[in-house]
């Protein structure tokens, strides 16, 4: 993890006062309606790519029968706290190899890290591979580069003993690649009252849509893209059964 943003590496402890797991519920439920109206085969056990600190999981696990993977153990003890009774399990989307395939697959805005047509083909086939036949994945990328747009953007939470500010500056310093940097400045409130300031840089994958669906389906998907109410393309990939 030596290439990771500090958000998770030794900042991951404050994961939860920059992305609270409540601020998931809405979106979650729209994914439950993807998966529930899936008519493949009904979905029982979903796998998880790229969980963090397991947000999502938080609210899927009420539907669900959740394995939840990421490259991060920093990352994976924050979503153990909150979903103590999934599996966790170490790996990168990339490569990882569990011998065992489940109803469905998703993966989150962790999808946005990578940024080579070479990574996104190999999670989808980490996917594919993960899949049972008729089985559903869900890609939930926070752009294309058809919705990109440079933003700024400010938040954070409060816990009972310290909290958490964030300003956020999303930039495309080169719109011919596929990149973009987002670019954080953190003030972090101590129990002790002190406060420091940090900043961490994400460089972040950027495809058109039209590359998104041509990798799905010559990873084996047949494969559509539907909107959500966030302005999100949600690709959506079915092994053949």
């Amino acid at each position: 993890m030596d290439d990771a943003p500090r958000m998770y590496g030794d900042l991951a402890p404050w994961w939860h006062l920059l992305s609270a797991p409540g601020d998931y519920a809405r979106e979650a439920a729209h994914f439950r309606d993807l998966f529930t109206a899936h008519p493949g085969r009904p979905v029982r056990t979903v796998l998880e790519l790229g969980c963090g600190g397991g947000n999502n999981a938080s609210h899927l696990k009420a539907w669900f029968d959740l394995t939840l993977v990421d490259r991060s153990p920093e990352m994976l003890a924050q979503s153990r706290k909150l979903n103590p009774a999934c599996e966790h399990l170490e790996g990168d989307m990339r490569s990882l190899r569990l011998g065992r395939v489940f109803d469905a697959v998703f993966i989150h805005d962790a999808v946005m890290y990578l940024t080579t047509a070479a990574e996104l083909r190999a999670a989808m086939e980490t996917a594919f591979l993960h899949l049972e036949p008729g089985g559903i994945a869900l890609f939930v990328p926070d752009h294309t580069r058809e919705s990109f747009g440079e933003t700024t953007s400010h938040g954070g939470h409060d816990g009972p003993d310290r909290g958490l500010r964030y300003l956020e500056w999303v930039c495309d310093p080169d719109p011919l690649d596929t990149a973009y940097t987002v670019d954080f400045a953190f003030l972090l409130r101590a129990p002790d009252g002190r406060v420091r300031v940090l900043q961490d840089r994400h460089v972040l994958g950027l495809f058109p849509r039209r590359d998104w669906l041509r990798f799905l389906r010559e990873a084996g998907f047949a494969a559509r893209s539907v909107p959500d109410e966030y302005g999100r393309d949600i690709f959506i990939g079915v092994r053949p059964a």
